[in-house]
């Protein structure tokens, strides 16, 4: 059939599952004119993805914003209910063509629809953005009762990468460097931090998981991700894990060969993230309030019993009844409570109302 009113697109031709598939190079500028309608209007029972987050669009926005020279997008993926005609542009390059699809079809977005919203969004801000180019992958798909599918088949086999791999590869924001730096700085973190893992095993030869330091960090300053991090807050970072690390003396015999990262997960609290995150919140409050003598508060760590012997201390903090480590939000609160008791700082009036809960 011949189509008066269309869009043609440079397109190469594939083929999966004896069915031809076409990716394009799709200006920005048309992504909101060609996805247009509202998933949360379909039913679900002919909706392709879940509903969206909307929360997600923002942060998506403000990532293509403010890398205007280093954003990188994958491939959008739709299926197409309505005409479409490839033309070939040779005899010899038969997968390379024109793909012309008629403005009457009808568009669902199986993979990406926060992208085509934070790409909307972005738009809006910087309608210069539209001159450049996203891929699109379009499957022909009439009645569009393959789409579930579709999204079912294109999510089956996806796996999260670990919060420590993203991490380890975030060459941008400051905290994530900051943390890396650690690592390069100060031989325990270097020899004994798992960089890929969230939580360490039973058996493991590390001591710390990346994503464990990185939170102790954001606790330290009481920063998130992607926040400004001032000269001053970097090198109180550094001197703080440089004395840390000295201080604890069960930390240093494991960089001696004295005992084994294994033994000290189990006898101790202080191979778990629960007590670093926990130092986190004492190191953030001597930050503000004591901020000429630190040091010397820290220094007395050395003196604790992190033994989980010390049911006394321990129990219903860092672990509970059955002796697995348990690590909260309100489990890290209360062994930061326990510690600050230890070393002589008082508590917040937050931290007490936490407190009087376990008393």
């Amino acid at each position: 059939m011949l189509m008066n009113f269309n869009y043609t697109f440079p397109a190469l031709r594939g083929k999966q599952a004896g069915k031809e598939f076409y990716t394009v190079m799709c200006p920005m500028r048309l992504i909101p004119r060609i996805f247009l309608f509202d998933e949360e209007e379909i039913p679900v029972e002919h909706r392709a993805q879940r509903v969206m987050n909307r929360s997600r669009i923002p942060d998506i926005t403000n990532y293509i914003l403010e890398n205007p020279k280093e954003y990188i997008f994958s491939s959008l993926t739709a299926s197409v209910d309505g005409e479409m005609v490839f033309q070939e542009h040779s005899k010899d390059l038969k997968d390379i063509g024109y793909l012309t699809i008629s403005l009457d079809s009808k568009f669902l977005i199986n993979d990406g629809q926060h992208r085509r919203a934070a790409i909307e969004e972005a738009l809006k801000i910087s309608p210069e953005l539209g001159e450049e180019t996203i891929s699109v992958v379009f499957f022909h798909d009439l009645g569009l009762t393959r789409s579930q599918q579709m999204f079912s088949d294109l999510n089956r086999h996806a796996v999260n990468t670990t919060s420590s791999i993203g991490i380890l590869y975030d060459h941008r924001d400051q905290l994530s460097l900051i943390t890396k730096g650690l690592l390069q700085d100060i031989p325990l973190l270097e020899r004994y931090t798992d960089r890929e893992k969230v939580s360490l095993s039973k058996n493991s030869p590390k001591l710390f998981a990346l994503n464990h330091i990185f939170n102790t960090n954001c606790r330290l300053l009481g920063k998130r991700k992607g926040e400004i991090i001032s000269e001053q807050e970097k090198e109180f970072v550094q001197k703080f894990w440089i004395l840390l690390c000295d201080t604890i003396t069960e930390w240093q015999d494991v960089l001696d060969k004295k005992v084994s990262p294994r033994d000290l997960r189990i006898n101790s609290i202080i191979a778990h993230g629960v007590f670093l995150e926990a130092i986190g919140i004492v190191g953030h409050y001597l930050y503000f309030y004591h901020a000429d003598e630190w040091e010397s508060y820290i220094k007395k760590l050395k003196k604790v019993d992190w033994s989980r012997e010390n049911k006394q201390d321990w129990l219903g903090r860092a672990y509970g009844q059955t002796g697995r480590i348990n690590k909260t939000n309100e489990t890290v609160q209360l062994t930061a409570n326990l510690i600050k008791s230890k070393i002589g700082l008082p508590l917040t009036e937050q931290e007490q109302k936490i407190e009087n809960k376990i008393t």
